[in-house]
């Protein structure tokens, strides 16, 4: 999406924009026959002179053709034919550049960066265990939901017709809101704005005329908004989602309020929420989910080959390793076992399970007890860590004074970006890693030509309405109002083609997402598992993209979809030429 927003939306943004238009084009077409050779992105300030030269070039030629249309349209009796003329030309012009888009698909195994960082400087390698290392498939989703729906049934006495309801995988999508007194789930961008038509009371949505009224807009205040690790707590209203288990959670909740309204059935949601939470709780603290994925691994684990050939290409390379899960030994031992082999224990430096993240992070008080490969717990004092032992608890306190690890030499992975990263990287200094599953996902839709095709004539015809909005004459404002509509038709196609419910985790329409607030402010680099490593070595630096500011102008080629690829391309042709 972001290398989309930046040209496309210059071309039409200032009173020369059919003249960046035309440059544009004109660029394309010079690139238009020229293919990817490398998977990674290169930077060469001397192919980017030639490539800004020919961009120069094009915006003289461009220059009397947009200063004659500037012309014919201002003081001309027939306005309406002519901003017709124009939307068709930049709609032309948008269409012929989807070709040229498409050849630059982006690599879903790329690794992307927040924060400039450099592998040569990291030492030590940390990782959770669930969704980092081991990553699981649908039926442990829906394991979740039928026993946290049968406690609900069983302990907390509800209805026994719940049991009709299963488990819908595409419902819900991480980073989600729920208001717990009003029983809403919405989708909330960075700006504490509600996402219009991404809110729902059960399984259906709630009309945006009445989220309005609720809510008195769109705005949820920063005080009613959940604590720093997404929870509903000390007055807050709204809890966030940001567990990848959340998803059974999500639906669970939602399903219940359905049955409940269905039914006239009065009830408190503060209750509902309360209920579902304790009984997704059990899942987890009961051990009930472990020993069912104990029992049938292969059903629920997807095989880790790429997580086992990470471990081994790290300890070849020297580097130390260790993992802190909030897992129990048996389980994170039957899983390693399975993904990475019965010595698994061998690649670690320090094993730590049952470690109560977030709080193992702030609170200095738990020490660490050392636990038998039977799980029997030891009562004498730990004065070292030491590898191929298993450490229950603890915190990060004492971790670092038994290492030594501090600072930026360290990077640590995870999935959750409050219990697994936030603290790390704002209190401690280390370097911190977002393991995203649902990034390839998304990433292989916005490759579509669907998607390219949406995205480009969106942006165009976004541009198109803010530079003609100045004229205020009647015939001219219904031009511009019939083109607001076409925009408005089109943006819930760019969320139904993620989710139909909620969209992409990442946006909402062209905002950032809270969650994608939270992803760049917490992660220096995310991807979509591990294994992308695989694809770089250990001297390689990230570079976080220079997209430009709302006030800058975009000036280097790499902001086109293309021109990235033209100077890929001349690096590759000029190295074959002097071979």
């Amino acid at each position: 999406m972001a290398p989309l927003s930046v040209p496309l939306s210059s071309l039409l943004r200032r009173s020369d924009c059919l003249q960046r238009g035309s440059v544009f084009c004109n660029v394309a077409q010079t690139w238009r026959h020229r293919s990817p050779t490398s998977r990674l992105w290169k930077r060469n300030f001397g192919a980017v002179s030639h490539g800004v030269d020919q961009v120069l070039t094009s915006q003289c030629k461009a220059k009397n053709y947009a200063a004659s249309v500037s012309r014919r349209f201002s003081g001309g009796p027939d306005t309406t034919e002519r901003l017709w003329a124009i939307y068709n030309e930049t709609k032309r012009q948008t269409e012929d550049l989807v070709p040229v888009i498409s050849t630059n698909s982006v690599d879903p195994d790329t690794i992307f960066a927040n924060n400039e960082m450099s592998l040569r400087d990291i030492e030590i390698y940390g990782f959770d265990y669930d969704y980092t290392l081991a990553f699981y498939s649908r039926n442990l989703h829906t394991l979740i939901f039928n026993i946290a729906r049968d406690i609900l049934i069983s302990k907390h006495r509800y209805p026994e017709e719940l049991r009709k309801y299963e488990y819908i995988p595409n419902f819900a999508v991480r980073g989600l809101h729920y208001d717990v007194q009003k029983a809403l789930l919405m989708k909330i961008d960075a700006f504490h704005y509600i996402q219009l038509g991404t809110v729902y009371r059960g399984l259906h949505p709630v009309s945006d005329e009445e989220v309005i009224a609720m809510y008195e807009g769109c705005h949820v205040p920063l005080e009613i908004m959940s604590d720093f690790y997404g929870k509903s707590s000390h007055g807050h209203t709204m809890k966030q989602f940001m567990d990848i288990f959340s998803l059974p959670e999500m639906t669970l909740l939602s399903c219940v309020n359905d049955f409940f309204m269905k039914h006239n059935i009065d009830y408190e949601p503060v209750h509902l929420y309360k209920d579902v939470k304790e009984a997704i709780r059990d899942v987890h603290v009961k051990g009930i989910m472990y020993r069912a994925v104990e029992a049938d691994i292969e059903k629920y684990i997807c095989y880790g080959e790429q997580s086992h050939a990470v471990l081994k290409k790290l300890s070849e390379q020297g580097k130390k390793m260790f993992l802190i899960t909030n897992s129990p030994f048996d389980f994170v031992d039957r899983g390693m076992s399975y993904i990475v082999g019965k010595d698994w224990r061998d690649l670690f430096d320090v094993v730590i399970v049952q470690a109560d993240k977030p709080g193992f992070f702030n609170d200095r008080r738990k020490p660490f007890r050392r636990v038998t490969d039977k799980g029997t717990l030891l009562w004498d004092r730990i004065h070292r860590l030491e590898k191929g032992q298993i450490y229950k608890q603890g915190n990060l306190y004492e971790f670092l004074r038994l290492t030594g690890w501090r600072g930026s030499k360290v990077l640590y992975f995870g999935d959750h970006i409050y219990s697994d990263l936030a603290d790390l990287t704002l209190k401690h200094g280390w370097r911190t890693g977002a393991i995203i599953p649902e990034l390839r996902k998304e990433i292989k839709i916005m490759n579509t030509e669907q998607y390219m095709h949406m995205m480009a004539w969106l942006q165009a015809l976004t541009g198109l309405i803010e530079q003609m909005q100045v004229h205020r004459d009647p015939a001219s404002q219904a031009v511009v109002e019939e083109w607001i509509k076409e925009r408005d038709a089109m943006r819930p196609q760019t969320k139904d083609i993620f989710n139909s419910q909620f969209g992409s985790l990442f946006r909402t329409y062209h905002n950032p997402t809270y969650f994608s607030r939270r992803l760049s402010r917490f992660a220096d680099i995310y991807m979509a598992s591990i294994s992308c490593l695989l694809n770089y070595d250990f001297q390689h630096t990230f570079f976080p993209r220079r997209t430009p500011l709302q006030h800058e102008s975009p000036f280097w080629p790499e902001h086109s979809p293309a021109g990235i690829t033209s100077i890929s391309s001349q690096l590759h042709n000029s190295k074959a030429e002097s071979d």
